[in-house]
This record gives structure tokens, C-alpha cells and sequence, in this order.
């Protein structure tokens, strides 16, 4: 049977309350949900535990996110958003490498174990699966399409290149590497995936 997922609009969903917020604060709570969810899993995720490892009050975290869902979609959003900028060397193989690296050392660290911990969750929290596919899945596929584009702006593309293969290409080399074998996410691999897959499909 199909699992129906959610829209997620990305939208912070809890509302503001109390005195005003102070980011860095908010950016030392995401880093604990993270760091707990990387060790325990999503199901095992409480706030208790990332009061304590931020040592902070459970108050300070429910003035900011209604629930642990609140949280950690909020914490997967935040962090994305933070770490998938789009690189312009001026070269298809430049912007690749650029981004591939970026996004391999992204996931090596801990949001990398995290995700791991969330896969098997998806299934049974239709929300955290539509934010998790827009902030993993989307977000990064979309700096890869815009980097094939522009690539193709300049005419470095084949007229026939099949720029949807290497884009589904390109994220699912490092996903499968981070969700399957545990091999590592690093220079060389990503070195093999520009040289010896994503170039030679596309570029003219």
C-alpha cells in the first residue's frame, strides 16, 4: 500500500512566545536535537535529553518548538538551508566538484547519522517525511539541476545530455554510500563521481 505523505510548506510551525528569541541559542538547541537523534534514533528523541545536552531548561526549547516534530523539522530545514549554497567557479567540473564536497562533508557528519536514524521513521510521520524529502531530497537536487543549467548556458552541455540521469545520478552515488555501505563521503569518491560518471555523461 502507497503511504500518502503531507505537503510541507517549510514554514517555522510553532508559534513565538515569551521573551523574544535569541538565534544563537536556537542554533545551540538544533545542534542538540541533532547530536541526540544521531545517537538514539527519532522514536527515542525527547526533549528531556536535549534539554540536558544543551544544558537548558525544557521551557527554553517548548517557547520555541511545540513538539520534538516541530523541532527537528526545523532543525533538518535550518541546516539545509545553511550548508546547500550553490557554488559558481565558472565550470561545470569546478561547480561539481565545489558542491559534491560541500555536500559530502555535510553528511559525514552528524545531520549524516541523523538521517540514517530517520530513514526508518518516514514511513509512520508523513510530515517528517515530506521535510525530509524537501530539505535532503529537493533542496539538493535543485542545486545540481541549476548547475547542469547553467553549465548548458555557457555550452558546455551536449545537445542530447540527459541532465535528469546525472542529477539522480549525482545525489544517489552519496546517498547510497551513506545509507548503505558506511564507506566514506570523501575527496576521492567525489573526484570518481565528477571525472568518471557525471562529465563524461554530459558535457560536450
Amino acid at each position: 500500500m502507497a503511504v500518502t505523505t503531507a505537503a510541507y510548506s517549510g514554514d517555522n510551525r510553532s508559534a513565538q512566545r515569551g521573551r523574544p528569541r535569541d538565534a544563537s541559542r536556537d542554533d545551540a538547541l538544533r545542534q542538540a536535537a541533532l547530536e541526540v537523534m544521531a545517537e538514539v534514533g527519532y522514536r527515542a528523541l525527547t526533549m528531556d535529553a536535549v534539554a540536558a545536552r544543551a544544558r537548558a531548561g525544557k521551557a527554553t526549547i517548548y517557547r520555541r518548538w511545540e513538539s520534538k516534530l516541530d523541532l527537528v523539522i526545523d532543525t533538518c530545514t535550518q541546516l539545509a538551508s545553511q550548508n546547500l549554497a550553490t557554488p559558481d567557479t565558472g565550470t561545470l567540473d569546478g561547480d561539481l566538484r565545489e558542491f559534491l564536497s560541500s555536500f559530502a562533508a555535510f553528511l559525514s557528519g552528524p545531520i549524516g547519522k541523523a538521517a540514517q536514524a530517520l530513514v526508518g521513521e518516514l514511513p509512520h510521520e508523513p510530515e517528517l517525511a515530506a521535510a525530509f524529502r524537501e530539505t535532503f531530497l529537493i533542496s539538493q537536487r535543485n542545486v545540481l539541476r541549476g548547475i547542469i543549467d547553467r553549465a548548458g548556458d555557457r555550452g558546455e552541455l551536449r545537445p542530447d545530455a540527459p541532465r535528469g540521469m546525472a542529477v539522480e545520478l549525482a545525489g544517489a552515488a552519496l546517498t547510497y554510500r551513506l545509507m548503505l555501505t558506511g564507506d566514506p563521503l570523501d575527496e576521492t569518491f567525489v573526484n570518481k563521481i565528477v571525472d568518471q560518471v557525471l562529465v563524461p555523461l554530459i558535457k560536450s
